[in-house]
């Protein structure tokens, strides 16, 4: 346990000794989308019979905390590869599932930073109720986790910068815009609603929408169910990379 809290505490550290670019600068974009998207659609558009304002402030939360719990536990591994400083984790007696832990967990509490601060910052633009606080805090945890666990493969696998900008953009970028963050699925033609149920990080902001609305477009049970799963999938894996020591040990 000493290695887990040793490991797990130089990860916290890693991201707030610079919490002006890990936590304030997404707060900030996140409250870009509201101004743009709330000031040109809110007047017109209204989702499960609220305003759009308020329908888009959880889905920007959820966005947050999935992309900034991969982009900490996948900045990380990176680093210490390309700085040579990973030999420094990797020596001491530490579990694989010691080191795992410390990693997402660490990056699970940047991603709940960042979407504390972005629910904080938007009570000056609407009102919102929390209808079931337990549904938010699942789907943020395992959301949060899934995606930390993610990055920590695309750390592993990656090399150098430029491939580990590739994972984002091409995988966890689309996952996330084309989830429902900013619409409900059923505005969308039948195809793609059917095609939006193949996508994980849909349940999760379903999910964790319906924690504030009570109203979701799929049953919040069957949505923690997928993230569950899916979360399961990549631990395993996950956990099977450290073992191998695959793309980490020279």
């Amino acid at each position: 346990m000493i290695g887990f809290w040793t490991l797990f505490y130089k990860e916290l550290l890693r991201f707030w000794k610079v919490a002006f670019q890990t936590v304030g600068a997404p707060v900030l974009t996140a409250l870009l989308y509201l101004l743009i998207f709330g000031h040109v659609l809110d007047e017109h558009v209204q989702v499960h019979g609220v305003r759009y304002t308020t329908f888009l402030v959880p889905g920007l939360v959820m966005m947050q905390v999935l992309q900034n719990a991969f982009a900490n536990s996948s900045s990380s591994l990176i680093q210490a590869k390309i700085t040579g400083s990973i030999i420094f984790v990797l020596l001491p007696p530490i579990p694989y599932s010691a080191f795992f832990a410390a990693y997402v967990l660490a990056a699970v509490a940047r991603g709940l930073m960042v979407g504390l601060g972005v629910l904080l910052a938007t009570v000056w633009f609407t009102e919102l109720k929390i209808v079931a606080p337990l549904w938010i805090f699942a789907f943020a945890l395992f959301g949060g986790g899934l995606f930390a666990a993610l990055g920590m493969i695309a750390g592993i696998w990656s090399e150098k910068f430029d491939q580990l900008a590739a994972f984002q953009n091409f995988l966890i970028m689309p996952l996330t815009m084309l989830s429902g963050v900013f619409y409900s699925i059923y505005t969308l033609p039948e195809f793609w609603q059917r095609l939006s149920h193949y996508n994980p990080v849909f349940y999760m902001i379903d999910g964790f929408r319906y924690g504030f609305f009570g109203v979701s477009d799929v049953a919040p049970e069957i949505s923690l169910t997928v993230v569950v799963a899916c979360f399961a999938v990549v631990f395993a894996l996950t956990l099977s990379l450290l073992k191998r020591g695959w793309k980490l040990r020279a």
